[in-house]
């Protein structure tokens, strides 16, 4: 899983925020804001987690159950999937 060139995280005024840059701004109108935990997982894309490394990694940072970190995982991807922000 990897995420598609020219989106990137930063945090403004105390909140995440997936911004496009470059060439990924013309198809990419807007930003998509993250709440902590979704700031976490998208650092784990970035390095090329998948379902399993997400899922892992919230297992690890937080105090949930795996069948509930999956479904998240799960989510987290399938909703930047249909932002155009994986590849």
């Amino acid at each position: 899983m990897k995420i598609k060139e020219g989106f990137v995280l930063r945090t403004i005024a105390g909140s995440n925020i997936v911004v496009p840059v470059g060439s990924a701004s013309i198809d990419f109108n807007g930003m998509i804001t993250l709440n902590d935990s979704g700031a976490f997982l998208w650092k784990e894309l970035e390095k090329g987690s998948d379902v399993d490394g997400l899922t892992a990694a919230l297992l690890q940072e937080y105090d949930v159950d795996e069948a509930t970190a999956r479904t998240c995982s799960a989510d987290f991807i399938n909703k930047l999937n249909e932002a155009g922000c994986l590849e």
